[in-house]
């Protein structure tokens, strides 16, 4: 019998389970809060409640996080610089520091303009202590990557922090997607380094020696080394896991999958059993990457999601905060400082500054990790230093060290990862109406009557207010992802937005009503999802299926996954070859072949192409590897004869495919 554990590190749980891998049997289950400035107290939390006769028997641990992906939709992460060659970015992921060089190669990987290294090198000293991690790419570098490999190498003897390079992370088109990608990898690199560092203190406590993988966005999974230098594979791993664990605890092969955690919903759907992988790369908090994953949306409104009242408008922000119910169960000043608002009139005059700046009675700060080397002004160092030993509201911490709240640059603070905001959330509104009660409801009461009043709203009315919204916005987001993938729509029209409206809100218009049938099971996945999603499918009129571990779902889904890595191996015609078996040119890797024909470009672009993918699987602890071959080409046909068909390109799509390697590290570890 091979036992496995697996874990899932959300933006508000870590969930454990141990399970029988050869018979699916769920032997055992935990939960405990994800600590967010140490997370080996949540990790060892959750792992030590389980029996240790069972924690002696662990042979495979699988890690699945949303703290990638959360990361992302947050704007969190290490300070990261961006030199781009020969193309500007269009900066959908803004750099810490950008620079553009010249340089560039063509379709068939041949040099245009050279690398100007001269420009490269005053860029790379411009940034020595200002980033932490360095991303570079080049237009067409999947062509040919000379150039992001020599800039690469000057990189590391200027700076000496990581480097990301674009070409290996993608073999697809798409400059801009691509260098979004090799960004997000750059910024993630310290939080996964973080995480899994974390998970092996934590492992190391119970005597737990196995190999530890993570799971990918696309539902399989790799090993620790593979995964520190490619986190951004990791980004929607905790939806993909969730998707495995949706059709693992109710066996549908076919059915709509909503996972709310504590700072994002996630939602993707199954079909024949398997989840769609997004072809031209997972859209991640609205940005377009060339990240390999599961067809899964995710939006930012979770259960620890902010929710404000900026002048007398309640507004619901994708910003993770720690729910006051839980914060007031931690530390008994958050507790006191709440009942002060009881007596305290709220102010409803408009705001004047942005969402993230603005000041809210109701919430406090604590520390998210310790300060490194991070510059920052004087009073948000001493706001560090006054908040690490108990939290404070902005208020409170302006009256200790005599500056006015505003003056605090938090938002900064926050995007570096160096504080929480401690506020009112979706749980909090669960805390205060009383249907669900695990953490301090009085608290979560005391502070939702101040922003009712704030509101000018009575607090039933508030309550009732807030919920609607929360729903309405689940099902938007739910009926906006069906529609997309449906119609392969990029984006839908106002035509669309207003019908969707209309049926999610029940509102008529002046000639007609609107009334949308899902016709699929919605699953639900996480722990809130039985306050959330009763409404939900009532308005899709289709059945809702809430699994009895539901709220553990992503961590049966880590412990269930395969290796797997793909390889593109793209094939084009040589200049001037013009034919059904044209010579061809094979771009692999770093390098290029040509041939005399397509077949046999073909024929060495799958054997070598799949010698490539068995042997990356195999570097990310695969074994058994199974191999699958698929050729798509693109042909055009002759004005003569639309029969025959010319080739203009190909791509040969390799997939390996293994289970984790148990006997290797074994084997290494004796």
């Amino acid at each position: 019998m091979t036992i496995g554990l697996g874990i899932d590190t959300g933006g508000t749980y870590t969930d454990s389970v141990i399970l029988d891998m050869d018979s699916g049997r769920i032997l055992s289950r935990a939960k405990d809060l994800t600590t967010r400035n140490d997370l080996v107290i949540g990790i060892t939390g959750s792992i030590g409640k389980h029996r240790p006769e069972l924690l002696k028997k662990i042979s495979l641990v699988s890690l699945s996080s949303t703290l990638a992906t959360n990361s992302v939709v947050e704007g969190k992460g290490c300070r990261a610089g961006l030199i781009s060659i020969g193309r500007r970015y269009d900066g959908t992921v803004t750099a810490d520091i950008y620079a553009q060089v010249a340089g560039s190669h063509d379709l068939k990987g041949n040099e245009k303009v050279p690398l100007d290294e001269e420009a490269a090198k005053a860029a790379l000293s411009e940034m020595k202590g200002k980033v932490d991690a360095i991303a570079i790419t080049g237009y067409l570098s999947i062509r040919n990557p000379e150039h992001e490999e020599r800039l690469a190498h000057l990189a590391d003897e200027i700076l000496g922090v990581p480097v990301v390079q674009g070409h290996e992370l993608s073999s697809g088109l798409g400059f801009n997607e691509r260098t979004t990608t090799a960004l997000m990898n750059a910024r993630l690199i310290p939080v996964i380094t973080d995480l899994i560092e974390s998970v092996k203190k934590s492992l190391a406590k119970f005597g737990i020696d196995a190999p530890l993988m993570i799971v990918k966005g696309d539902g399989t999974v790799l090993n620790e080394a593979s995964a520190v230098k490619r986190p951004v594979e990791t980004v929607l791993s905790g939806p993909a896991s969730s998707l495995t664990g949706a059709k693992a605890l109710t066996g549908l092969k076919d059915a709509v999958m909503i996972d709310i955690g504590g700072t994002t919903t996630d939602i993707g759907v199954l079909r024949n059993g398997f989840p769609r992988l997004e072809k031209e790369g997972a859209l991640i908090g609205g940005k377009r990457t060339r990240v390999l994953a599961a067809a899964v949306s995710t939006y930012g409104i979770g259960g620890d999601s902010r929710i404000i009242v900026n002048g007398t408008r309640i507004e619901l922000t994708p910003v993770r905060v720690i729910p006051l119910c839980i914060a007031a169960t931690k530390w008994p000043h958050v507790r006191e400082k709440l009942q002060d608002l009881a007596h305290r009139v709220p102010g409803h005059a408009a705001e004047t500054v942005t969402v993230d700046e603005i000041l809210q009675e109701t919430e406090f700060f604590t520390p998210a990790k310790p300060v490194t080397t991070e510059t920052m002004q004087e009073c948000d160092r001493r706001l560090l230093e006054l908040i690490a030993e108990e939290p404070k509201t902005l208020e409170e911490a302006g009256d200790a060290i005599g500056v006015l709240p505003y003056t605090f640059n938090v938002s900064r603070l926050e995007k570096l990862g160096l504080v929480t905001r401690i506020g009112v959330t979706p749980s909090d509104i669960l805390h205060a109406e009383e249907s669900y009660v695990e953490y301090d409801y009085k608290a979560s009461k005391q502070a939702v009557d101040y922003l009712a009043r704030k509101a000018l709203l009575g607090f039933d009315e508030f309550v009732s207010t807030v919920k609607d919204m929360i729903e309405t916005k689940i099902a938007t987001c739910l009926m906006k992802d069906l529609l997309l993938e449906d119609g392969g729509f990029e984006d839908l029209g106002p035509a669309a937005e207003d019908l969707i409206r209309k049926a999610v809100s029940g509102k008529d218009g002046l000639d007609f009503g609107v009334s949308i049938r899902i016709n699929k099971p919605i699953i639900g996945i996480g722990a809130p999802v039985g306050a959330w999603l009763p409404r939900i499918a009532e308005i899709f009129h289709t059945q809702l299926l809430l699994p009895v571990d539901s709220n553990v779902g992503n961590a049966i889904g880590a412990i269930s996954g395969s290796v797997s890595k793909t390889v593109t191996v793209h094939i084009q015609p040589k200049e001037g070859a013009i034919g059904t078996d044209p010579a061809s040119i094979v771009f692999l890797g770093d390098e290029k072949y040509e041939f005399p024909t397509f077949v046999e470009a073909v024929g060495f672009a799958k054997d070598k192409g799949s010698e490539y993918a068995e042997r990356l699987a195999v570097e990310s602890g695969a074994t058994n590897v199974v191999i699958e071959v698929d050729v798509e080409k693109k042909t055009f046909g002759t004005a003569s004869d639309a029969s025959v068909q010319i080739l203009l390109e190909a791509d040969v799509t390799i997939r390996a495919t293994g289970k984790p390697d148990l006997v290797s590290y074994r084997f290494q570890n004796a």
